[in-house]
């Protein structure tokens, strides 16, 4: 099975959950606006990307999975 992480930079808020919960697939730019590092995070733990998601509390990251 194999994860595709994107992020709505829009939404976005800049509240950084998701780099304190995955700091290695994702960062926030110099506005603190979310970039994906990882869109195929291959070997990450999927209950941490599942965190990353309901942590976001502007909804902007999604996680599928094929």
């Amino acid at each position: 099975m194999s994860a595709h992480v994107r992020a709505d930079r829009d939404v976005c808020i800049g509240a950084g959950n998701c780099v304190m919960t995955l700091g290695s697939v994702f960062d926030q730019d110099d506005d603190g606006v979310v970039v994906v590092l990882q869109p195929h995070p291959d070997g990450v733990d999927p209950e941490l990307l599942q965190r990353a998601v309901v942590m976001c509390p502007a909804g902007a990251i999604t996680v599928t999975t094929t």
